[in-house]
């Protein structure tokens, strides 16, 4: 990649608008008070510091996007070396998002501007479909440079994400070492610790002193991923400790590692699932978690930006199916038409089919429908309120097995809280459906017929949530026990379900106590 910038004939400096702000300055000390007191003063002062904190990050947008402005008028001017220089002093994720508000066609161009080393830093936070863009019109060796600066996991990313025709010359293009690293995280489970994890990282000896580590650490992690957790290992790799950038520097110069390092660490296997590895990097608040083979060999990190990433990515998913929605990897505006169809279309289709049974047991009951009219006025509402019951024991079971709250062995504690809510649901909302039935429905006339269908549909209600919630906690169990995405059994499904058993609920009861 060619570092030569075309120079403008008039260099030209202007103040950065930045520089014309002040931003960090020190609150007033005459308005702090305790955090400890109490009242309404104090729910004042946190909503002015609340208010503080939105109109700096308000003001770094506003100056984010000052700058943006100015940038765009070095290019339009094509004052690029000075346009280079004030890119390449911004953050890499700052600058990546200009480069994605820019027009598609002009991106290649401007991104040979770069240096080598802030291209790498650029393109690692560019979006997929821009880095397949900027490869497809960089030559070979421009292509080696990129993917040798980049860090291993986000190498590993960009060939996972890019069409195929790219990460062919990609691979091509990359020096054998590289593409044998790149090969070997490629070859683990997707979703696996081992498919997120960079080999890129320092690993120290017990009898090293502290010196000789600094020292170490200082010649070999200019190209790490992180420096400020080191591994210790022995001759064969295998992982027996880990120190600290800040217990060494802190240490004697003579004392030797072992006698600093932790020996009791917190590691994962290459073959556990990613999202048990981002949980687990935020129960211990580490910046890295080393990742072994099976005979206990550190072959890799997870550092904690790439557990953000998989958090961020395993939510999505989830609320994807917990919407009845096919999991998409893409950003919903650079979906198509067509393919966010295909994603949405299976679980209507099976919702829709389902719903069979609804329309069955109605079908079913049709002449208790016809006798009492009033009793399909109140199907709404009853079915409404069972699903929303099981909605709501559903996603807390849900988010509970994913953080690890809940196990599989605690399922009759489970059950029996449940239990117990929804007889407490079930009892205050059957309460305030009788008053509602009477006031508004029945507008407070105490007539048998009145008190008797008032009595049916609270006794309905009561039921209905105690079965709903008592589905919404089990499924979602179920699922996990037999291997599946507890996120599948989310509101959706479970709604279908219910919605069949509500019906089944009222009619029973209404055939019993009314006269057919």
């Amino acid at each position: 990649m060619s570092e030569n910038k075309e120079n403008t004939k008039d260099m030209v400096e202007e103040d950065s608008p930045s520089e014309d702000r002040d931003i960090g300055q020190e609150p007033d000390k005459d308005n702090e008070i305790d955090s400890n007191t109490d009242g309404p003063s104090s729910f004042s002062q946190k909503e002015d510091n609340e208010s503080e904190v939105i109109s700096v990050q308000e003001e770094q947008q506003q100056i984010l996007e000052s700058q943006f402005d100015h940038l765009t008028e070095l290019l339009d001017s094509r004052q690029y070396s000075d346009f280079v220089t004030e890119l390449e002093s911004l953050n890499p994720v700052d600058a990546a998002d200009f480069f994605m508000n820019l027009p598609k066609k002009r991106i290649p161009a401007i991104f040979r501007l770069l240096s080598k080393d802030s291209a790498a830093d650029i393109f690692a936070e560019l979006d997929s479909d821009v880095q397949g863009h900027i490869i497809s019109a960089m030559t070979d060796h421009e292509v080696t440079d990129i993917v040798e600066d980049l860090f291993l996991d986000d190498a590993v990313e960009m060939v996972n994400e890019l069409p195929a025709n790219i990460v062919k010359r990609i691979m091509r293009s990359a020096t054998p070492s590289t593409r044998a690293q790149i090969n070997k995280l490629l070859a683990y489970p997707e979703d696996s610790a081992g498919s997120v994890m960079t080999a890129e990282f320092i690993s120290l000896h017990k009898d090293m002193t502290c010196a000789q580590a600094i020292d170490y650490i200082r010649k070999n992690g200019v190209d790490k991923e992180t420096v400020y957790v080191a591994y210790v290992t022995d001759s064969a790799s295998v992982l027996e400790g880990v120190v600290s950038f800040k217990e060494l520097l802190f240490a004697s110069p003579e004392t030797p590692v072992e006698d600093i390092m932790e020996e009791s660490v917190v590691a994962a296997s290459t073959i556990d699932d990613q999202e048990t590895v981002a949980n687990t990097i935020q129960k211990y608040d580490l910046l890295a978690l080393p990742i072994v083979d099976k005979e206990h060999r550190l072959v890799g990190i997870v550092t904690v930006d790439d557990a953000i990433d998989v958090i961020k990515e395993e939510t999505t998913e989830d609320i994807e199916k917990m919407a009845a929605i096919v999991p998409t990897d893409k950003p919903y505006m650079k979906t198509g038409v067509f393919e966010t169809w295909r994603k949405r279309i299976p679980w209507l289709l099976l919702l829709m089919v389902s719903a069979t049974f609804t329309s069955t047991i109605i079908n079913h009951y049709e002449s208790a429908i016809g006798t009492y009219a009033i009793l399909t006025a109140f199907l709404p509402m009853l079915m409404d309120t069972g699903g929303n019951a099981g909605g709501q024991a559903s996603v807390t079971i849900i988010r509970s097995l994913s953080l690890g709250d809940i196990m599989l062995k605690d399922v009759l504690r489970v059950v029996w809280k449940e239990l117990r809510v929804a007889a407490l649901c079930g009892v205050t909302i059957a309460a305030a459906c009788f008053v509602k039935t009477m006031l508004i429905d029945f507008r407070l006339v105490f007539s048998f017929e009145n008190l008797r269908m008032a009595f049916i549909i609270c006794l309905t209600v009561f039921l209905d949530i105690i079965i709903a919630k008592m589905i919404g906690a089990l499924l979602p169990i179920g699922a996990k026990r037999l291997g599946f995405d507890p996120a599948v059994m989310a509101s959706p499904f479970i709604t279908t379900i219910v919605d069949t058993l509500t019906l089944l609920i009222y009619f029973a009861i209404a055939s019993s106590i009314l006269p057919f």
